[in-house]
């Protein structure tokens, strides 16, 4: 690391909550201009926020839709049962905050008011895992841990604007409630250029290869393409697969990659426990899959504040900590 690198991140403020790298495609608020278009063809869809609209970049479907967006202050629990609410009496709710408020303060009025029921209720969390540098108390590093045993929901993690973008409308279509890890503000464009399409429920071999398999999902899909690349010039070819729906996870095929002499990783963007490890470890072991897999994944412990650059090369979700560790494996 240079004395100027070294600088430049002690400098960075920690209030970045954007993950593309520089000179990258992104796309402004991919998820409120896909909910804005959605709600010119669907009357039924309305947006509701707990005072974070412009932070979770509702404040364009209200620009746009302005006598259907229902700012509701800072009340959780006011935020998701109105939603339930809305949802009685036909609406299609998108209901946005910090993803720490809505799996730490409002567990059991998503629970009881909305998953107990099965309404369609499409809750939207910001700042997942780690794309804050403020520290625990916004860093929602367990969300997925938190929702996955909740019967009824459906959680996504996606990777990039074109994930967000096609999710929008799909999540709004499906029964039941729905939990997105919503990547905001400039969004990094990655997925148009290997041929997907975000199909709700289902992963995508994104990319073959005969010595690795990476399965990822959230932000750290774009990282698993990056590493790829860089290990190709270590003569290691990585196939990469993408998961954005974690629960109902889509063992087939997933599994179809797995099971195989390949080295298996997984990455994600949340603790390792109770996530995207845990989810594939599981469903290899109730199909009889004997396989070794090795995650990448934040650890089971409260994380510290700062720079997101700083602080994703300390806690391994950089593109440079994943060549290191999987040359490590395969040494």
């Amino acid at each position: 690391m240079t004395s100027a690198t070294a600088t430049r991140r002690l400098t960075t403020s920690a209030m970045i909550a954007s993950f593309a790298d520089p000179g990258q495609r992104t796309d402004s608020a991919p998820f409120g201009h896909a909910l804005a278009a959605l709600a010119e063809q669907d009357p039924r869809v309305v947006g509701l926020t707990a005072d974070l609209g412009k932070y979770t970049d509702m404040h364009v479907f209200a620009q746009a839709h302005p006598h259907r967006f229902f700012q509701m202050g800072m009340a959780e629990q006011l935020l998701l049962g109105a939603a339930a609410g809305m949802a009685e009496v036909g609406l299609v709710p998108f209901a946005s905050t910090y993803a720490v408020f809505a799996a730490r303060r409002a567990y059991d009025f998503l629970c009881l008011d909305i998953a107990e029921p099965n309404l369609n209720v499409n809750i939207v969390g910001g700042l997942p895992g780690l794309t804050t540098g403020y520290g625990p108390s916004h860093q929602a590093t367990e969300d997925i841990a938190i929702f996955r045993g909740m019967p009824n929901l459906t959680i996504v993690d996606p990777c990039d604007s074109v994930d967000i973008a096609q999710a929008v409308p799909q999540l709004a279509a499906s029964e039941g409630p729905t939990y997105l890890r919503l990547l905001r503000g400039k969004v990094p464009t990655v997925l148009d250029e290997y041929d997907y399409t975000f199909q709700l429920g289902k992963a995508a071999v994104l990319r073959g290869g005969r010595d690795v398999v990476f399965v990822s999902s959230g932000l750290m899909t774009m990282r698993a393409l990056q590493a790829a690349e860089r290990l190709a010039e270590h003569h290691v070819d990585v196939a990469v697969v993408h998961a954005p729906t974690i629960k109902p996870f889509d063992a087939a095929t997933v599994l179809a990659e797995v099971d195989s002499d390949r080295l298996v990783v997984t990455l994600e963007n949340h603790t390792v426990v109770g996530g995207l490890f845990e989810t594939v470890a599981s469903a290899a072991v109730r199909a009889g899959v004997a396989k070794r897999i090795v995650p990448v994944a934040l650890p089971d412990e409260f994380l510290a504040a700062g720079a997101l650059p700083t602080l994703h090369d300390r806690y391994g979700l950089a593109t440079d900590r994943i060549v290191e560790k999987v040359l490590g494996e395969l040494a």
